[in-house]
């Protein structure tokens, strides 16, 4: 079908909310389900396609569904309406709301879960007409984070992004919710009436917890300041891992480094940054961080609050850009990441493209990513196809030290020629009776210890 250039829509596609086939997770055998139904939420889902091609709408749903099941819940039906805009009511419309009310009550779901992000007003109308808990997408990946955080800094950094998700939708339920202030025998104009409602008590509340937790993060990051520092001051070139969430980011960095990481077919498995030292192929010692997956239409809340965590992005020498080539959208995904890393100001350092899951990637669709995005490496985390050429492009990628010297290192100062070989590159190397004499391109830091040997 083609796009209306004029912004209708076909009659027959407006008025039709479309099912979208495969996306139901219900089980069948008797006794799973009967065990699943007390564990789990029942959940339908519903899209508003407002612009595209129908595949990928489709392909949006598919990817609420996983995030609905990796937050614990069996997707009972998935539908999709077809729209210029999201109806600022209810975000389907009030007849289609009336439809959905009707699917969830046949398939006995307990929540809706929208593919996008509510506004308050049309949270609660929708909650309103379908009678059973409505939540958006937006939410959805706050409760997976929350699910997923290990780290006291990892808890705190959700928390904020979920009471500062909160506090604009909190809803208030009239005045038998008030506080009566005390009246005393003020007279006329005392302190009468409905006092400080609750809606205003949690509000004030939430914005205390807040600030609180602003205060710990900041607390938190000062230590991550000071390793980053020091790994700066010693000139080690830093090097990010960032990609799409269950892309294969901590099973790369367990392939390069043996680091041990967490590895489950998740969304959003690893959200508490790993750094773990690693050596080029030449020996040049580099630092190789694993980092949160990024998604589309990442909350502006959650992006906020991991802003501290995303520093290991930030101030990296070069990112490794994990993408899922057996993805049925691997350039969205590409696009996706590269949104949020120009959101945090990482959008300018150099990327290096791993095309990973290669061994079941199909060849036409590598050819396609190679194509839009040259020099991007075929790699699998889980045979180890493609992993020399991609340490060889590290290595070739990360930036060189600049300050030539020439230097008689005195054979007591074995320490001086280590840290030569570590940070340097060595261009020649001799001994003399008085001790070692290089040739070397070392990195500033380095240069400025050497000054009392130079030749």
């Amino acid at each position: 079908m083609t796009e209306p250039t004029d912004g209708s829509l076909q009659v027959e596609e407006r008025e039709a909310l479309r099912r979208v086939a495969g996306l139901s997770t219900e089980l069948t055998d008797i006794t799973e389900v009967e065990y699943r139904q007390i564990r789990l939420e029942r959940v339908v889902l519903i899209g508003v396609w407002t612009s595209g091609s129908a595949a990928a709408a489709d392909l949006s749903l598919a990817e609420l569904a996983r995030l609905a099941e990796t937050a614990g819940a069996v997707v009972m039906d998935a539908l999709v309406q077809r729209r210029n805009k999201p109806d600022p009511g209810t975000f389907v419309g009030s007849g289609k709301a009336r439809e959905l009310a009707e699917v969830i009550a046949a398939v006995e779901a307990d929540t809706l879960i929208c593919d996008g992000e509510l506004t308050p007003g049309q949270l609660s109308q929708l909650e309103r007409i379908v009678k059973v808990k409505v939540v958006d997408r937006t939410w959805l990946i706050l409760d997976i984070f929350a699910q997923h955080a290990r780290s006291r800094e990892g808890k705190a950094q959700v928390e904020l992004a979920q009471l500062e998700y909160m506090l604009p939708r909190l809803r208030g339920w009239g005045e038998a919710m008030s506080r009566q202030a005390a009246t005393g025998g003020g007279g006329i104009g005392a302190l009468r009436g409905p006092g400080e409602t609750k809606l205003e008590v949690d509000r004030r509340r939430i914005r205390t917890q807040i600030a609180r937790l602003r205060r710990q993060l900041r607390t938190m990051g000062r230590s991550r300041m000071v390793q980053r520092a020091e790994r700066q001051r010693t000139g080690t070139p830093a090097v990010a891992i960032v990609g799409y969430t269950n892309a294969g980011k901590s099973s790369l960095l367990n392939r390069l480094t043996d680091a041990g990481v967490l590895v489950r077919d998740e969304l959003f498995a690893t959200l508490d940054p790993t750094v773990r030292r690693a050596r080029t192929p030449s020996g040049r010692d580099y630092t190789l961080a694993d980092t949160v997956g990024f998604v589309r239409h990442l909350p502006h809340q959650l992006v906020e609050a991991f802003r501290s965590t995303l520093e290991e992005v930030h101030q990296a020498d070069l990112l490794v850009h994990v993408v899922d080539g057996s993805d049925p959208d691997p350039m969205g995904q590409i696009a996706a990441v590269r949104e949020v890393l120009a959101e945090i100001g990482a959008g300018d350092i150099p990327e290096l493209i791993a095309v990973n899951k290669c061994e079941i990637t199909p060849a036409a669709a590598l050819a396609e990513i190679r194509h839009r995005a040259p020099g991007a490496l075929a790699v699998s985390a889980m045979t180890g196809a493609g992993l020399p050429e991609l340490r060889a492009a590290i290595d070739e990628a990360l930036p060189r030290p600049e300050v030539a010297v020439e230097v008689l290192i005195p054979f007591a100062r074995g320490d001086l020629v280590s840290d030569i070989h570590e940070h340097g590159q060595i261009e020649a190397s001799s001994y003399t009776d008085d001790g070692t004499r290089i040739s070397a391109l070392v990195p500033g830091w380095l240069a400025a210890r050497l000054v009392e040997f130079g030749t």
